[in-house]
């Protein structure tokens, strides 16, 4: 899903109190930014008085023309990588480039934060997936995605007698798929059996998206990895 509007750096302090359920991982943020030389792509924009502020670092720099600038980052709250376009005004934006080696350390970093899984589909191929999240799309791999519709990192089931409830991925150990049913395990033991719960009435298929370890860090996509769960045979997430 593509955010349409610009994303400024943001303290941990800040992040904390907004995203709790992310307080974890900023010590380990902190960690690994001494072990990898996080010289990404920048994007900074120039300020009223002269100066110029950093809107996003550690990024990678997607598109930019005269009217757009696009690029990609790992969104902690959101837990996956995510495209933010930004319209240029008065104001203008610079872009340090990184280079080649930078920009793949940047996404080796990303690896370390989102949602890992195994993913079999129903041939038997198996691949591990990095930043892993699902998202929404017309049937038949036909069309682009659903904007109007949320990606997320989390699976809402209608169970065998007729409750609902939504696992988020850190719940889960694994996923299994059979003839249109959904079983659940859950890292505490606890099982959940029942079908998928789409987010929408309209016409649309869910698709487990993420990066592999072939992904190319100047793909214009923030995901190499796309299959519908209809095709998948399990999802094994990884701690």
């Amino acid at each position: 899903m593509e955010n349409k509007g610009p994303v400024f750096s943001t303290s941990g302090a800040f992040l904390m109190l907004r995203y709790p359920h992310v307080k974890a991982f900023w010590p380990l943020l902190f960690l690994a930014g001494l072990a990898f030389p996080l010289k990404a792509d920048t994007i900074y924009q120039a300020t009223a008085d002269g100066r110029r502020r950093v809107i996003q670092s550690n990024a990678i720099l997607v598109h930019q023309d005269s009217s757009i600038l696009i690029y990609k980052h790992f969104d902690l709250p959101d837990m996956r990588v995510e495209k933010v376009q930004l319209s240029k005004g008065s104001l203008p934006y610079t872009v340090i480039i990184s280079s080649p080696a930078q920009r793949r350390s940047i996404v080796e970093l990303w690896k370390r934060f989102g949602y890992t899984a195994r993913v079999t589909d129903t041939n038997g191929k198996t691949t591990q997936v990095f930043d892993a999240y699902i998202d929404y799309y017309p049937p038949g791999g036909r069309g682009s995605l659903l904007v109007s519709v949320p990606a997320i990192t989390s699976f809402p089931l209608l169970m065998d007698g007729g409750a609902a409830d939504v696992q988020e991925f850190s719940k889960i150990a694994r996923v299994e798929f059979q003839d249109g049913e959904i079983t659940l395990t859950l890292r505490n033991g606890h099982i959940e059996h029942g079908k998928y719960l789409m987010p929408t009435t309209r016409p649309a298929e869910a698709r487990f998206l993420g990066i592999t370890e072939k992904y190319d860090p100047s793909s214009d996509s923030v995901f190499d990895f796309s299959e519908p769960l209809s095709r998948l045979k399990s999802i094994v997430f990884l701690q």
